[in-house]
């Protein structure tokens, strides 16, 4: 007996559901949720609203109205013709309303609808209200909330204000609704009562049971989650489950404490089988002109690993090593925007061991967080400030750096990696750059105005490529200090355009240089001491382009577009003192090409005669196809040696890296093609002169289908001609590509392959299912970076995304609020 009144009841609670549903779904229904009645400001009991109402009016409009004593009754017909009453910013619709004037109380029945100030709309089959819509009844009851989210019931009781009590409930972030009417939502909870809080902002719940399809997955009998309008509430996220064969299985529990809306602090332990748990911390404030953001983790533990520990050649599989020991790492940063011209912030970066967040797998710990960037697997601590004007600019800033980078990998085990020497990275302190430009044209053209400074100390002895062959000392260096170099350089930039008849570009361009170097602790065994050296350049020069266009008998259009650049300097003396911080590598491709300063910091400088010359062509058709090709280079008086470094591997033997010290320089090729809007594809390449490529980078971007889609991109360098333990040549290829085959279930698949060592270094595998409010994918990955101290890494992902819930990740630890 007890079984048939559960499947009987159980029946009632989805026939009446659905009854909710449908009235959510109606067509009416759509129309009115559209357009809310906007909600009246405050005022006076006698000033009129937005809707011409004072606080205490109500409108009405039925098709038939009547009067029973104090008991006014509005009538109206089905759909679009139900009566309606506004009243308080709030827009009622039903087939029948009545309103007790004397008890302040007041009903509907017949497709009712209740529209709030706030876009939340209350559908049922009947309700109960009081005059102040404190308290009340509903039957067949289902809410849609202003974000989408649906909550729906047998029955809802208004305890008050604040409280709404829901018996036999649904509540799901999903829609609820298609072009065929109500449909089965992607993710749901369904309860025996359900609680929503409006001043705890909170729904809770009793004997919730989750679904996900409308199968049943889950049971909890008490459970609770933030109301859908909340921007950040208090409560744990979504856990984060992963596998590592160092830590083995590890589970990710982070509980987010809200204090305020401009404050909040993330606990999020890591508990692994294997070894001890890592607790990550994250505390955000938001000011009023800035905002900082603290991230920080701890754990006492000893290393693990892959090791040889037998000294055989073969390594032990994550063997534990070393003492235990307290181990950390700090990522803050903040950013201040007052009102003014100024602003300023600072990074604070730091990590106990080298291979922690390799180990422990921390999220996205190499941000681009301020000023200056540390780049991938370096860690940079800084203070800033800048002003910007309209015509003026200026920074100042200090820093430091802390690097993760292998500097020799081990053939053995990644365990026993070698990584580079902090004390080997300069300290700056402080770096000033600055530019001014007058309100007024100089001489018809634009002038430029520019200063920098900076200022370097290392603790330990740097050789190639910061310091030239010329004053590399022979013999061992071990235990020698480190240059330090002091730097002002001073720049003045003149140019300006003229436009002939026949569509010719002519822009004639002056530049005035001065540097000076201020150079300690250089190496003694060569008879040097500190040295102050001076150097200037003056060039003259002249750019000139002459666009072409046609108009093809299909509509199409053709652009070429020669481009050239004569210029002259006076001599530069390459001196050999002067080390190369900020120049090593050059990145040639159209636009720094024609630069007067091809390299990206100021310690190379280029002079004498040089002709730069290339051809811009463009094809575009209709619905915005397009596709360009560019071919440049350079030529120069003389050969630039002071341009070549020692090979690493053997440093008696020099080669270029910069493509630029040759007499001519490398070509430059480089393009993007769009034939569709679902192909994009772009290329860059640099070759030497003997055709061979010294860099190439390309990447395509389909798209098939509304979710479908795929990226195959491709990066190689050659640049160093010998190659050994120290040789940084790579070459990789990077697939991301997802395919939907029924429905929303689609398989996944990224990878990363080293082709110059023949391996796949990253790759994942998966199903994913994803609709408008839930992604879930389950695989497989592999991580068999060198980088990794435990070795390849492989075994099976889960990824849990939700509307309204949130998913398996909490962020960057940026603040986007």
């Amino acid at each position: 007996m007890q079984a048939d009144r559960r499947a009987h009841r159980g029946q009632g609670l989805r026939t009446r559901l659905l009854a909710g549903a449908a009235l959510a779904c109606a067509p009416g229904v759509a129309l009115a949720q559209a357009a809310p009645a906007p909600q009246p400001a405050p005022q006076a009991a006698s000033t009129p609203g937005s809707d011409g109402l004072t606080p205490q009016a109500v409108y009405v409009d039925a098709r038939e109205t009547t009067r029973e004593g104090d008991v006014v009754v509005l009538n109206g017909g089905p759909g679009a013709d139900r009566a309606l009453a506004r009243f308080q910013g709030h827009t009622l619709r039903a087939e029948t309303i009545r309103y007790d004037l004397a008890g302040g109380v007041g009903g509907a029945e017949g497709q009712v609808e209740l529209v709030s100030p706030l876009g939340d709309t209350i559908f049922a089959d009947l309700i109960e209200l009081d005059d102040q819509l404190r308290a009340g009844v509903a039957v067949d009851f289902a809410t849609r909330l202003s974000n989408g989210a649906s909550l729906m019931a047998a029955s809802a009781v208004r305890r008050s204000e604040n409280v709404n009590e829901l018996n036999y409930a649904l509540f799901t972030p999903c829609p609820i609704c298609d072009a065929n009417g109500p449909k089965t939502p992607s993710v749901s909870i369904q309860a025996e009562k359900v609680v929503q809080n409006e001043e705890l902002r909170a729904i809770l719940y009793r004997n919730a049971l989750f679904r996900v399809g409308g199968v049943p997955v889950f049971f909890l009998p008490v459970f609770a989650h933030p109301d859908p309008s909340v921007d950040r509430a208090s409560g744990f996220l979504i856990p984060v489950p992963t596998y590592d064969e160092g830590r083995g299985v590890s589970l990710e529990l982070p509980y987010l404490h809200v204090v305020s809306p401009s404050e909040d602090w993330l606990v999020s332990p890591q508990i692994n089988t294997r070894v001890a748990p890592l607790l990550n911390l994250q505390w955000r404030r938001r000011f009023d002109d800035g905002v900082i953001v603290v991230r920080g983790g701890y754990t006492h533990e000893r290393n693990f690993g892959d090791f040889d520990l037998n000294g055989d050649g073969r390594p032990e599989s994550n063997v534990k090593f070393g003492d235990e020991t307290n181990r950390s790492y700090l990522l803050a940063h903040a950013r201040f925007d007052p009102d003014g011209p100024w602003r300023w912030g600072f990074t604070a970066e730091r990590v106990s061991d080298k291979t922690l967040f390799d180990r422990y797998d921390v999220r996205d710990p190499y941000q681009d967080n301020g000023l200056y960037y540390g780049d991938r697997r370096r860690l940079i601590s800084q203070l800033y400030a800048e002003r910007q004007t309209r015509r003026s600019y200026v920074s100042v800033a200090a820093f430091s750096m802390q690097s993760l980078r292998v500097a020799r990998f081990d053939p053995v085990t990644p365990a026993l990696n070698v990584f580079e020497n902090d004390d080997a990275l300069p300290l700056v302190a402080p770096i000033v750059e600055a530019r001014w430009e007058p309100n007024q044209p100089v001489f018809g053209g634009r002038l430029r105005l520019r200063g920098s400074a900076v200022s370097l100390y290392r603790d330990a002895y740097v050789g190639s490529p910061v310091l030239r062959p010329e004053i590399i000392p022979p013999g061992p260096t071990a235990g020698l200090d480190g240059v330090d170099t002091r730097r002002v350089t001073g720049q003045m930039d003149w140019r300006r355009a003229f436009i002939s008849p026949a569509g010719v570009r002519w822009e004639p361009f002056v530049d005035l240089r001065a540097d000076t170097y201020s150079i300690a602790e250089l190496p003694p065994v060569l008879g040097l001491a500190d040295e102050t050296v001076t150097r200037t350049r003056a060039t003259a020069g002249l750019d000139v382009a002459y666009p072409l266009i046609r108009r093809l008998a299909s509509g199409a259009d053709v652009i070429l577009e020669p481009v050239g650049q004569l210029s002259f300097s006076t001599g530069v003396d390459q001196d050999p003192r002067i080390p190369n911080e900020d120049s090593q590598t050059v990145e040639l491709d159209e636009s720094s090409l024609f630069r007067m300063d091809r390299f990206p910091g100021y310690d190379l400088l280029e002079g004498g005669f040089r002709l730069t010359a290339g051809v811009r062509a463009t094809l575009r058709w209709q619905d915005g196809r397009s596709a360009s090709l560019f071919i440049g280079r350079s030529s120069r008086g003389q050969e630039e040696h002071a341009f070549r470094v020692p090979v690493p591997d053997d440093p008696s033997r020099l080669y270029d890296p910069t493509g630029l010290a040759s007499k001519t320089s490398d070509w430059v090729v480089q393009g993007t093609f769009s034939p569709s809007d679902r192909v994009r594809g772009w290329f860059h390449t640099t070759v030497d002169g003997s055709g061979d490529v010294r860099r190439a980078e390309a990447a395509v971007d389909g798209r098939w289908g509304r979710r479908d889609m795929a990226t195959v991109s491709y990066i190689v360098d050659r640049s160093n001609p010998l190659g050994g333990p120290l040789n940084r040549n790579y070459e990789f290829v990077q697939l991301a590509a997802q395919q939907f085959v029924v429905g929303n279930w689609g398989v996944t698949v990224t990878g990363i392959a080293d082709l110059e060592r023949d391996i796949i270094t990253r790759s994942e595998a998966g199903i994913v299912f994803d609709d408008d409010c839930f992604r879930f994918e389950i695989g497989f990955r592999r991580d068999n970076t060198r980088v990794r101290p435990s070795g390849p890494s492989e075994g099976v992902f889960i990824r849990l995304n939700l509307a309204t819930f949130g998913g398996t990740g909490y962020g960057r630890g940026e603040t986007r609020w």
